[in-house]
């Protein structure tokens, strides 16, 4: 992903403090290479200090196609020199107020006695002058942008730029992304409905709508040897129990094999599916699961229920490196104070506690058929969880809230599903996360990663409502 860069000051100071521009040259050297080695590629404008060298920074990060800008405030500067570039960029803006020092020396500082040698070292350290013009500028031009301020070598300051970029990687993954659709929605979950075209609006990802013919073809297709492998693949990811019957094993490896092909096919980075058939078809949707896992769990997240909203979660989560398994409610335990959430679908192996299994069960709760499911609780420690909110007006909003995944009993019937416990009550998190509005669904993930998910939803212009 490609990153602007660029510092502002005043071309006036220049002459009038020999080696001021240096010094803020060589911290805007360091600043870019810190956040280079956060795994971007920086379109460097360098030192902006009058309006003609603005439009040439403008020029350089719209021809380079940046995702974000990084504006460091070096000194003093013009907002006159700044407007015109984030203007025409049209991206999002973070600016850096990072002095050199957390601290001037005051005392070696008035010792000098030369007033024109101390303006220019303040000048140096004076990052914060130029802050509120840049914000009133912005506000009034309509212009979205955030703030870091600290100072060079202060790590908090740095983990919240390192945020950012998370969280601009992740708007890009999101519009690079082409999510499956294949299917219909379970007939009835009125909350589970999307609007495709405000999900294209809000992330920048294509839908790209995939037949069970087609399925059922390359399933059709899939030979002894491609079957046995991916069986062999079942038993080193899961822990596969020995009431799975080998032919249980066969179906559910063939249909593993199809939707790879598919997946690979239709270069799918997510996708949503539910069905309701009879025959081959039905045949093929009792047999999923297992494969959605690994898929899942080899960040291609896969939702059951036709659940849009919620593979888009998921898809955030896995970008930042979090997991992102689909979860509904299941029960709570007041004794406790935790709530249990899991799914009876594909599940995010990379984020299990201890091994996978893989176990049959007699009958897929409100769904035709049986086959193999997955039995998996989420690490133990910290999670986040994570719903894409759609609200009467047309909102897309991600609702968030960070909880633990604790230890304790989990209910062996063949599905996902693991004891969560908030800073909240378990009956205040039930009420608070849903009055929010979100689908019955979320995505879990491991980690406390709100901060980068209200810094992503700012980069996508949506709202975030954090529960806890």
């Amino acid at each position: 992903m490609k990153a602007g860069i660029f510092s502002i000051g005043l071309d006036t100071y220049w002459p009038q403090f020999d080696g001021l521009l240096g010094k803020l040259n060589g911290y805007h050297a360091r600043i870019r290479d810190r956040v280079a080695d956060m795994g971007l590629e920086m379109v460097d404008a360098g030192m902006v200090d009058q309006a003609e060298k603005a439009v040439v920074a403008a020029t350089l990060f719209k021809e380079e196609d940046v995702e974000v800008i990084f504006l460091f405030i070096s000194t003093y500067a013009l907002s006159s020199t700044v407007l015109p570039v984030v203007q025409k960029a049209r991206v999002p803006v973070v600016m850096l107020n990072l002095q050199p020092v957390a601290q001037l020396d005051y005392e070696a500082f008035n010792a000098r006695g030369d007033r024109g040698e101390m303006t220019g070292i303040w000048l140096e350290h004076c990052q914060a002058c130029c802050v509120p013009e840049l914000a009133s500028v912005f506000n009034r031009a309509g212009i979205d942008y955030q703030v870091v301020t600290g100072y060079l070598e202060q790590e908090s300051a740095w983990s919240e730029i390192q945020d950012w970029v998370d969280a601009a990687k992740v708007a890009a993954g999101m519009r690079q992304n082409r999510v499956g659709l294949l299917g219909h929605y379970y007939c009835g979950m009125l909350d589970v409905y999307s609007d495709l075209t405000q999900q294209s609006a809000a992330f920048g990802n294509h839908f790209e709508i995939v037949e069970m013919d087609e399925l059922n073809q390359l399933r059709q297709a899939v030979t002894d040897a491609e079957a046995a492998a991916k069986i062999e693949e079942f038993r080193e990811r899961f822990d596969v129990s020995g009431e799975c019957e080998q032919s249980e094993l066969d179906r559910a490896a063939r249909t593993s094999v199809a939707m790879d092909r598919l997946v690979e096919t239709h270069k799918l980075g997510s996708m949503a599916y539910y069905y309701e058939g009879t025959g081959e078809f039905e045949n093929i949707v009792t047999s999923l699961i297992a494969g959605n896992t690994l898929l899942t769990g080899r960040n291609v997240p896969i939702a059951g229920e036709y659940e849009v909203k919620n593979v888009q979660a998921m898809k955030i989560m896995d970008l930042f490196g979090a997991g992102g398994s689909f979860s509904e409610f299941y029960l709570t335990d007041f004794v406790d104070d935790v709530v249990y959430l899991g799914h009876d679908g594909p599940a995010h192996f990379a984020i299990a506690e201890g091994r996978v299994g893989l176990v049959p069960v007699p009958v897929y709760h409100g769904k035709p058929g049986k086959g193999l499911s997955i039995q998996m609780t989420v690490k133990h420690g910290p999670v986040t969880l994570l719903s894409v909110v759609q609200h009467r007006e047309g909102a897309v909003i991600l609702q968030v809230a960070e909880g633990e995944s604790v230890p304790g009993p989990v209910i062996q019937i063949g599905n996902t599903n693991s004891r969560y416990k908030f800073p909240i009550s378990a009956t205040d998190f039930l009420n608070q996360w849903s009055q929010g509005g979100p689908s019955h669904h979320c995505a879990i993930g491991v980690g406390h990663i709100a901060p980068k998910i209200e810094k992503l939803a700012r980069l996508l212009g949506l709202p975030c409502n954090r529960i806890c």
